[in-house]
C-alpha cells in the first residue's frame, strides 16, 4: 500500500458533501468551474456534479491562442461524460493588448496575467450563472506556492486543497475520469510545451512524499534527510513552503484598535450562516 493512498469511497463522500454544504448555506445552488483540460478541474467537476446534479454547474474552457487543442478536447470529455452546462470564452483578446504594451515581459508575467484574466471570466459568469466559484488547487500546489495570487487560486471554496497530487490521480482514477486526462504530464497550459514538473524541477510523486513527512507527520527537515531525503531537495521545498506563505493567509491588516480584523476579531467562515 502506497503511503499516500486515501479510502477514495470516504473522501468523494466527504468532499461532495463539503461542496453541497458551503454551497447552500452561503444561499446557493450552483457552481462555476474554470475547466482547463486537467485533472485537478476535472476532478473538481465531476465533484461538484456529483454534489449538486449538472444542471446545476458551469465548466468555462477559457483558451489562449497557444493552449493545447488537447486540452479543449479534454475538456469536452469532462463536460460530455457528466451532462454539465458549458461556456467557452477565449482571452487572447483580453490579454494581448496588456502583452503589446510591455513588449519586455516574460512568461511568468504573461501567466500570471492569463491566470487573473480567467478568474475575471468565471467571477462574471458566478454572477450572471449565480453560483460560487469552485477551486481546483491541491494541497501540493498550494504549499509549494505552485499558483497565481488572485488568478487560480481564487475561489469561494476549494474542494482538493487537503489532497496531494499524488492523491488526486488516485481519486480521479476512482471516480472514473478518462485516463487521457490523468496520466498526461501536468501542465498550467499557458505556453507550448510547458509542464508543472520541468518548472518545479522536480516531480509531484518525489515532493509528496516529502510534504506527507513535514506537513502532515511534521518531521523536521533534519529527520527527513536521514530517512533518506537529499538535502538539498528538502532545503529547497522548505524554502518554497515558507517564501510562499502570504498565498495562504489574507493580507496582513496593521493593528490600530482594540479589535482588529484578523487579530481579536475573530469568527469562522460561516459564521452568521
Amino acid at each position: 500500500m502506497n503511503e499516500l493512498d486515501i479510502n477514495s469511497a470516504v473522501a468523494r463522500q466527504v468532499l461532495t458533501g463539503f461542496i453541497r454544504s458551503e454551497i447552500t448555506r452561503m444561499g446557493f445552488e450552483r457552481a462555476v468551474i474554470g475547466l482547463s483540460g486537467g485533472i485537478d478541474s476535472a476532478l473538481s467537476c465531476y465533484l461538484a456534479a456529483e454534489a449538486l446534479g449538472p444542471q446545476n454547474v458551469l465548466a468555462v474552457r477559457m483558451p489562449y491562442r497557444s493552449s493545447s487543442a488537447d486540452s479543449l478536447e479534454h475538456a469536452q470529455w469532462v463536460i460530455d461524460a457528466l451532462g454539465v452546462q458549458s461556456l467557452t470564452v477565449e482571452i487572447t483578446d483580453m490579454v494581448e493588448p496588456l502583452f503589446e504594451r510591455f513588449a519586455d515581459m516574460n512568461a511568468m508575467r504573461k501567466g500570471n496575467i492569463m491566470a487573473r484574466q480567467r478568474m475575471i471570466v468565471l467571477y462574471d459568469q458566478s454572477a450572471a450563472f449565480n453560483g460560487l466559484v469552485v477551486g481546483t488547487g491541491n494541497k501540493t500546489e498550494i504549499l509549494l506556492g505552485y499558483s497565481t495570487l488572485y488568478g487560480d487560486s481564487a475561489c469561494a471554496l476549494n474542494p482538493l486543497g487537503d489532497l496531494y497530487k499524488t492523491q488526486v490521480r488516485q481519486l480521479s482514477r476512482d471516480m472514473g475520469i478518462a485516463e487521457g486526462i490523468v496520466a498526461k504530464p501536468p501542465s498550467a497550459d499557458l505556453w507550448a510545451g510547458q509542464t508543472d514538473e520541468n518548472e518545479l524541477g522536480f516531480t509531484y510523486a518525489e515532493v509528496d512524499r516529502l510534504l506527507l513527512r513535514l506537513v502532515d507527520q511534521r518531521f523536521t527537515p533534519e529527520e527527513c534527510i536521514e530517512a533518506g531525503f537529499a538535502a538539498d531537495f528538502v532545503r529547497a521545498v522548505v524554502r518554497r513552503i515558507q517564501r510562499n506563505q502570504f498565498k495562504r493567509v489574507l493580507p496582513p491588516i496593521a493593528k490600530l484598535s482594540q479589535r482588529t480584523i484578523g487579530y481579536d476579531f475573530l469568527y469562522l467562515r460561516d459564521w452568521g450562516t
